[in-house]
């Protein structure tokens, strides 16, 4: 597969690193759930979000299974209906599993208006099931949710991709 033109040639992903990435997000979200504003619905989920960007970068080392890993790990933290996050980060995770090669062609302001669709349907999802078991409508606030995560896209590709664009040995006549 050729590369865009312009387009930084990039070092394998440690997956030390990836693993790392998504256990921190899940700490995060976590502790997200406990602060100040609790389980407030505008809040961006920070594991889908990383979730959404290892299944696009490293679709061989993450994918669906480790998504429902995780939702159940949310599942149990939040005691939510045991499958809600797990369904949602599953559902996420195929369907960013199953655009990544073309995704990436794009600048990552255009990956994050194409993602858009993807965090709005993961939260409708896990919005449908809340009602379908008789929880309360959390607001309309659960709208801006996905927009703060795409929003969010950029700072996170450059920031999980940091690690990947150095090269393993600096030599200054080298171009790579």
């Amino acid at each position: 597969m050729m590369m865009p033109r312009g387009q930084q040639l990039l070092l394998p992903a440690n997956p030390w690193f990836i693993w790392g990435s998504l256990i921190t997000a899940l700490a995060l979200n976590m502790l997200q759930n406990m602060g100040l504003w609790g389980r407030a619905a505008w809040l961006p989920d920070l594991l889908a979000l990383i979730l959404v960007f290892w299944a696009i970068h490293q679709p061989q080392r993450v994918g669906v299974g480790a998504a429902f890993l995780l939702g159940l790990a949310m599942d149990v933290h939040q005691s939510a209906l045991l499958g809600q996050h797990a369904l949602a980060y599953s559902a996420l995770s195929f369907l960013a599993i199953g655009i990544h090669r073309r995704i990436l062609w794009f600048s990552v302001p255009s990956q994050a208006l194409q993602l858009l669709p993807l965090f709005a349907a993961a939260h409708a999802l896990t919005l449908i099931i809340r009602l379908l078991t008789g929880e309360y409508f959390p607001g309309w606030s659960v709208v801006l949710s996905p927009l703060i995560e795409t929003l969010l896209w950029p700072a996170v590709s450059v920031l999980l991709l940091l690690p990947q664009r150095q090269a393993p040995d600096r030599d200054d006549n080298r171009p790579l």
